[in-house]
């Protein structure tokens, strides 16, 4: 037996969407949303609002659930489906004309750079293509291209039903397409996105009858959800009557805001350089090419520094504020080792040249400047140095990135500090569980090395160099000991941190990512 009282608070409470769904759904036994949008008019948000809260408050049930993979196109796949994925835009126009130069193709505005190389690189892969005399294309295997066309069709038929169609509806080949060229997390990456949704029917409870037949047998007065200073000012509210409120109804669910788990990791490396000993560098974003390379004894027909790996400041080339008494010695250490005891490089050095202005392409020039400004001996220094190189983007590389730059000077400093200093940081910053060590060669450290560490997805990779600065380095800066030095890629070290096998995904905004990775840094952290 329902109690009446009980009843008659249920009914005044009920929200008008609640009331108009009750009486849609009244005349049958079960329903499902859909139905309830198409013949109500109402908008799909609020009939669902409306279902919910009347499953909470036990009106109706659940009587069916069924889960349905839907498929959809991205922006990328809706950019493929008007001009066709690149490997098979690339190929028709081969096949249109017998031979296209590479570099015609690298040089394509229609795509994007990784999607000319990746392009490229399929149909190399597949045996699609083959270099002929004067370093261009020609189809070798036409049928080969048989992949392409398939992951097309699927596409140009995606787009024909709107971008969305259940997985049901593809074939099992075509599933396999799908399944090879799509993304669960974000939107824009890949070609496809495969999204799981739940399709609910409702019946009702043995409370709905009753409920149903107070509303219809109530008198029609305009119910109101809040009092607002018009209507005391205009007693408007007079003869409406106020919907009541459920305060046992689950809140909405709130989300705080929190830092970035790239942010976060790299403020956790700045409090563990701090809590070591070390004092911060800075050095600004755009810097000369004297403190970028030259102060670092990297000669200046070296092929780093071309354009096609640094970004050269175009309106204000020049910094003219660098003390010539130190270019003077670096130039003597260049031309001839200066004090050194070295024979230097031996060539005319540019002092004009050593002024142009770049984007810092490596954190070292941090550590330049402080020596050249006179850092203490002994003295332990860091910096978290954004740098920026001409590169391809994938994976493991970016045209932007940040590095973990170090230098410690010393009369006792030596190579072994240094590998003890490289082992701690991979093992506290990075993580890192495999380390190895390799023999390398940077024109300002001598000896040199590499260090590498395992990402458990992506195998050994590089996370930077180090080494002790050479006398080329230190003697023209004024220090008399000791220094060595280091440049770590602190990107990929949050890679293998957090856990996550794509550099870009630490400038993901996709929040579903944000918050897995959030848990991950909260106990890095602690």
């Amino acid at each position: 037996m329902i109690d009446e009282s009980a009843l008659s608070n249920l009914a005044e409470g009920l929200h008008p969407l609640e009331k108009q769904v009750l009486r849609l759904f009244s005349e049958k036994e079960s329903i499902d949303p859909q139905a309830l949008v198409e013949g109500s008019g109402l908008k799909p948000a609020q009939i669902s609002s409306a279902l919910q809260w009347l499953l909470a408050k036990e009106v109706i049930s659940v009587s069916d659930e069924t889960e349905n993979q839907i498929v959809r196109l991205t922006d990328i796949g809706q950019k493929y489906a008007e001009a066709k994925n690149p490997p098979l835009r690339m190929a028709e126009e081969i096949l249109a004309r017998g031979e296209v130069p590479i570099r015609e193709l690298q040089q394509r505005r229609d795509m994007e750079q990784e999607e000319k190389s990746r392009a490229i690189g399929a149909l190399k892969t597949k045996g699609v293509v083959e270099v002929v005399p004067g370093g261009a294309f020609k189809i070798s295997d036409e049928g080969k291209l048989l992949e392409f066309r398939a992951l097309q069709k699927v596409i140009d038929g995606l787009s024909l039903n709107g971008n969305v169609s259940p997985l049901t509806d593809f074939s099992d080949q075509d599933q396999l397409i799908i399944d090879a060229n799509h993304r669960k997390r974000s939107p824009s990456k890949g070609i496809f996105r495969v999204d799981a949704e739940v399709t609910r029917t409702y019946e009702k409870t043995n409370l709905f009858d009753p409920l149903f037949q107070k509303i219809a047998s109530e008198k029609v007065i305009e119910t109101l959800n809040e009092l607002t200073p018009e209507l005391l000012k205009e007693g408007s509210w007079r003869g409406k009557q106020f919907r009541k409120y459920n305060i046992q109804l689950p809140p909405s669910r709130l989300t705080g805001g929190a830092l970035h788990p790239y942010k976060a990791f790299l403020d956790q490396v700045k409090q563990k350089f701090v809590s070591m000993g070390f004092s911060e560098m800075r050095g600004p974003l755009v810097e000369n090419e004297f403190w970028d390379m030259d102060a670092l004894f990297m000669p200046q027909f070296h092929p780093a520094r071309e354009i096609h790996d640094v970004y050269f400041v175009k309106d204000y080339p020049h910094d003219e504020t660098i003390d010539k008494t130190v270019i003077d010695r670096v130039a003597d250490a260049h031309e001839n080792g200066g004090e050194s005891g070295s024979r230097g490089w031996r060539y005319p050095f540019d002092a004009e040249r050593t002024r142009r202005l770049i984007l810092r392409s490596q954190g070292t020039s941090v550590s330049a400047r402080t020596l050249g400004e006179g850092a203490e001996s002994p003295g332990k220094y860091f910096s978290i140095a954004r740098c920026f190189r001409y590169d391809q983007v994938d994976a493991t590389h970016a045209p932007d990135f940040f590095q973990v730059e170090g230098i410690v000077l010393g009369a006792e400093i030596h190579f072994r500090t240094l590998l003890g200093l490289l082992t701690l940081f991979a093992k506290e910053v990075a993580l890192a569980e495999e380390i190895k060590f390799l023999p390398a060669y940077f024109p300002f450290t001598e000896p040199s090395v590499e260090m590498h560490v395992r990402h458990p997805k992506l195998g050994w990779m590089e996370l930077g160099g180090a080494g002790l600065f050479r006398p080329e380095v230190t003697g023209p800066l004024g220090v008399d000991v000791p220094v060595i030095a280091w440049g770590l890629g602190l990107d990929r070290m949050a890679m293998i941190a957090l856990g996550i096998s794509d550099i870009r995904d630490l400038f993901s905004s996709d929040l579903g990512l944000i918050r897995e990775k959030q848990h991950i840094s909260s106990k890095i952290n602690r």
